[in-house]
């Protein structure tokens, strides 16, 4: 079972020593090159299907298969030589960054637990007229949104430091490998950024709809309007369901990070 790194043990990405932009070399490690190889190939369908989707789902389902790729990957020799290169960094660098991601979608999965119960207590609240209630939760909401977005921010300085990673210092057979693992790990993060982003985006529109939320007793309605209780309880409702249905996902989508890190120190670490 992958170790569960805590949120307490995240620290700062090491600075780079330079943030120029990467070179793109020729890499003839693999039969042909690596850019023919099915499993390189495989990887960069999967970064692009990161940048194309950004919804809560679609998300956090092609960051699961972007790991899942990176697994496959990190087993070929190339990728070995790549991160165990004496002149360059990547190894320790990307082992801070999927470090700094697992953090995060640990600290997100808390975030999506503590909405799904904020919004259950709003729905009882709306429902009884329990005004303390409601603001109870409301504050709930609010913790939770802010969370969301310094998760979001620390994803996106992590992407950022990722595609800014000086890799110059590789070159040769090592090179286009390690310039497709960094390039994935910028993916990864800039996805999750993504994933955070749209979930607080989620949670700002029902809770919004709290603020304007009149309580009305049912037989004093005439009729129904969009700005009911009961019609703002049901968007509650639908953004519980939605964040509940993500569980399941935010966590392989964890794990498959942290996985991802074990196999990068297992490279960096050999057993003698």
């Amino acid at each position: 079972m992958a170790p569960n790194f805590g949120r307490s043990i995240s620290f700062p990405l090491t600075p780079a020593r330079s943030f120029s932009k990467p070179r793109h070399v020729r890499s003839v490690s693999l039969p042909g090159t690596t850019s023919s190889h099915p499993l390189l190939a495989n990887l960069h369908a999967r970064i692009a299907a990161l940048r194309a989707e950004s919804s809560i789902p679609a998300g956090l389902a092609n960051i699961h298969a972007l790991h899942a790729a990176l697994a496959d990957l990190l087993l070929l020799p190339a990728s070995v030589a790549a991160l165990r290169c004496t002149t360059s960094n990547t190894g320790d660098r990307l082992l801070d960054a999927f470090l700094l991601l697992a953090d995060a979608h640990q600290g997100f999965q808390e975030c999506l637990l503590e909405l799904r119960q904020a919004a259950a207590e709003s729905r009882a609240a709306l429902r009884r007229g329990d005004t303390g209630r409601l603001a109870s939760a409301s504050r709930s909401h609010h913790r939770a949104e802010k969370e969301l977005a310094r998760l979001t921010a620390s994803a996106s300085a992590i992407s950022t430091k990722c595609a800014r990673l000086n890799l110059v210092a590789v070159t040769g057979e090592e090179a286009e490998m390690a310039y497709a693992l960094v390039e994935a790990a910028a993916a990864s993060a800039a996805a999750s950024a993504a994933v955070f982003s749209a979930a607080a985006s989620m949670s700002s529109a029902a809770s919004s709809c709290k603020k304007t939320t009149t309580f009305i007793p049912p037989f004093a309605r005439k009729s129904p309007t969009p700005d009911t209780a009961e019609a703002n309880v049901e968007r509650l409702h639908a953004l519980e369901q939605c964040f509940d249905e993500c569980d399941s996902a935010c966590d392989l989508v964890f794990r498959s990070v942290v996985q991802t890190r074990v196999s990068l120190l297992n490279i960096m670490t050999p057993t003698i």
